[in-house]
C-alpha cells in the first residue's frame, strides 16, 4: 500500500534537508570569513531566484543580478554598519530597469534579503555561536513543527488563496515548538523569561517571511522558487522564514536588549 499523499513529499524533504542542516551548522561552527561566504552566496543565489520569478525567464542579466547581491553581501560586513547600509539597498535599485512593473516587489524583497543576511553575519559576529543557533533552531522548529502538526491535526487553512498547506494547527505548533527552544536556551544563559516572547515573535516573524515568498510566487504562476534543492525546491523556499526572522532581530535589537538579560 502506497504512502499517504500527504507525507509524498517527506523523503526528499528528509535527505536535502538533512544535507542543508549539515552545511548550514558548519557555517554556524565556523563562523567569520566562512560564515559570510556562505550568507553571501545564499543571498546571491535567492536575489537571482527571485529576479527569475518577476522576469519569467532566466538570463545573463538576473545572473548578473544575483552577483552583485552576493558581493555586496560580502563586502557590507566588512565595512561599518553606516557605510553598509547603501551598500546593502544598492542592488535593490540596480534591477528597476529589467523588471519593468514587477521592479517594486523585486525592491523590497531584495532590500530584505540583504538585510537579512547581513543581519544573520552579524548575530554570529557580535554574540557568537550559541545566539546563532538559537535563532536556526527557532527557525527550524516552526517550519518542522509546522508541517508535523498541520498534516497530523489539519483544520482551518491560514491563508488558503497564498498558501493552500498551512493551517492555523500548523501555524500555532510552530508558535509553541519555538516557545520551548526560547525556554531551553533561557535555562542555560543568562538571558530571561523574556526569550521566549522573543522566541515566538521571531517564529511569527519567519511565518511571514514564509507567506510572503508564497504570494510572490502564487503571483507569478510558479510553485518552487528554483529546482535546485530536491523536495524543497529553491534556496528562498527554504530560507524565506529565516529572512522573516533575522530582519526581525535587526528591529527588535532597537525595542529590547537582546540577548535579553546577557548584555
Amino acid at each position: 500500500m502506497s504512502a499517504s499523499p500527504k507525507w509524498d513529499d517527506l523523503a526528499p524533504r528528509l535527505a536535502s534537508g538533512a544535507v542543508m542542516v549539515v552545511i548550514g551548522l558548519l557555517g554556524v561552527w565556523l563562523g567569520g570569513i566562512w560564515w559570510h561566504l556562505l550568507i553571501a552566496a545564499i543571498s546571491g543565489v535567492m536575489v537571482w531566484e527571485l529576479a527569475v520569478m518577476l522576469h519569467g525567464a532566466n538570463s545573463d542579466r538576473m545572473l548578473m543580478l544575483g552577483g552583485i547581491a552576493a558581493a555586496a553581501a560580502m563586502l557590507s560586513i566588512e565595512l561599518p554598519a553606516g557605510f553598509a547600509l547603501p551598500l546593502l539597498l544598492a542592488p535593490a535599485l540596480v534591477g528597476v530597469t529589467l523588471l519593468g512593473r514587477r521592479a517594486p516587489t523585486y525592491m523590497i524583497y531584495t532590500a530584505v534579503i540583504l538585510l537579512a543576511g547581513y543581519g544573520m553575519m552579524a548575530l554570529r559576529d557580535d554574540f557568537g555561536l550559541v545566539w546563532m543557533l538559537w535563532l536556526v533552531l527557532v527557525v527550524i522548529v516552526t517550519d518542522v513543527g509546522g508541517y508535523f502538526a498541520g498534516r497530523m491535526i489539519g483544520g482551518p487553512k491560514f491563508w488558503p488563496r497564498v498558501s493552500p498547506k498551512k493551517t492555523w494547527s500548523g501555524t500555532v505548533a510552530g508558535w509553541i515548538c519555538a516557545g520551548f527552544i526560547g525556554a531551553i536556551f533561557a535555562g542555560f544563559t543568562e538571558a530571561g523569561s523574556e526569550l521566549v516572547g522573543i522566541s515566538i515573535a521571531a517564529a511569527m516573524a519567519s511565518q511571514m517571511g514564509d507567506v510572503a515568498e508564497s504570494a510572490i510566487k502564487r503571483r507569478c504562476g510558479v510553485k518552487d522558487s528554483s529546482r535546485l534543492i530536491p523536495g524543497h525546491g529553491g534556496l528562498l523556499d527554504r530560507f524565506d522564514g529565516m529572512l522573516g526572522a533575522a530582519l526581525f532581530l535587526l528591529v527588535v535589537g532597537q525595542i529590547v536588549n537582546f540577548p535579553p538579560g546577557v548584555q
